[in-house]
C-alpha cells in the first residue's frame, strides 16, 4: 500500500485501510486448498501414516481447516488431554497434544470407531 499517494488525517485511518487489505487477502488465502508441503511446514505435525491417509483418502485440507484443527489442538491441550479426536467439518483426526502431531485422519466415508483417546474436542 502506497501510503504516501493518500491523504489521511490521522494514524486511525492508516491502520484501518491496512487492516481491512489485510483481511481481504487472508480471506482469500483461506479458501486456497493447501499442498502437502505446506501442510507439512506449519506448525502441527502430520506422522508419515497421516500423511499416508491424507493422500490415500483424497483428503484436501483448506488453510481455514488447518487453522481450526490446531486451534482444536490447542483446546484438547489445555484441558489437558494427551490423545484426542479433533473434528473438523466431515474430517476427524486423532492428534497427541504432546507431541503436537497428528496421527491419523479419517473422513466421513470411513468406520467411525476412534481407540485409545482421552477427549475430544469439535471446532
Amino acid at each position: 500500500m502506497n501510503i504516501s499517494s493518500k491523504n489521511f488525517t490521522s494514524i486511525e485511518q492508516i491502520t484501518d485501510q491496512y487492516l481491512k487489505k489485510k483481511a481481504n487477502t487472508s480471506v482469500q488465502q483461506n479458501k486456497e486448498k493447501l499442498s502437502f508441503k505446506d501442510i507439512l511446514d506449519d506448525n502441527l505435525k502430520f506422522s508419515k501414516h497421516a500423511t499416508e491417509r491424507l493422500e490415500s483418502r483424497n483428503i484436501d485440507l483448506t488453510r481455514e481447516q488447518l487453522e481450526r484443527l490446531e486451534d482444536g489442538t490447542n483446546k484438547a491441550r489445555e484441558k489437558g488431554i494427551d490423545e484426542s479426536l479433533v473434528l473438523v467439518d466431515n474430517l476427524a483426526f486423532i492428534v497427541s497434544t504432546k507431541n503436537n502431531t497428528v496421527i491419523t485422519a479419517l473422513n466421513d466415508k470411513e468406520d467411525r470407531i476412534f481407540t485409545n483417546i482421552e477427549g475430544a474436542v469439535i471446532v
